[in-house]
């Protein structure tokens, strides 16, 4: 138990907020792409997913794990777009907002494709180690479309002021 509460129900917690900052990150940044700044969505997204690193961290562990690793890294690019997120007109600062959100969006989307083919029977039968080409392809994909994604919001922040 931490927070005095089970472990289940921080996971459900966790899970949860996880996937708000999944969503709430693509259609953040997908808004950039389209030259639209939404700080509604961006403030979700930098608060759930700096909340799914920081609920990470409860689970017990025993010295560094890939998972710990993941959400200190994590965590480091959510603090650079939170300082750069107030300066979205500026050109250079809406850049490095935009790589620093892009790559923890990656980040907690790499967690949720390992979890997913860790956890659901399906998928595990697939690629029960994940080094099976089921897993890699959802890698891959997933690593494409957000690269795709990243590209286009910069190109927006860069080709005018986000309105």
């Amino acid at each position: 138990m931490s927070l005095g509460l089970p472990i289940e129900v921080i996971l459900a917690i966790h899970v949860g907020i996880s996937l708000i900052g999944i969503v709430s990150g693509l259609v953040a940044i997908a808004g950039l792409a389209a030259r639209h700044w939404s700080q509604r969505w961006q403030f979700v997204f930098l608060v759930t997913t700096a909340l799914t690193s920081l609920t990470g961290f409860l689970f017990p562990f025993a010295g560094v794990t890939p998972a710990f690793v993941f959400g200190l890294v994590s965590l480091f690019l959510l603090l650079v777009a939170a300082l750069t997120v107030s300066s979205k007109t500026q050109r250079r600062s809406s850049t490095i907002y935009v790589l620093a959100a892009t790559v923890a969006l990656y980040l907690n989307v790499v967690v949720l494709i390992v979890q997913a083919f860790q956890k659901i029977a399906i998928l595990q039968a697939l690629a029960p180690t994940g080094t099976e080409w089921p897993f890699l392809v959802v890698q891959l994909v997933s690593l494409a479309g957000i690269v795709l994604l990243g590209f286009f919001a910069v190109r927006g922040v860069r080709a005018e002021r986000v309105a």
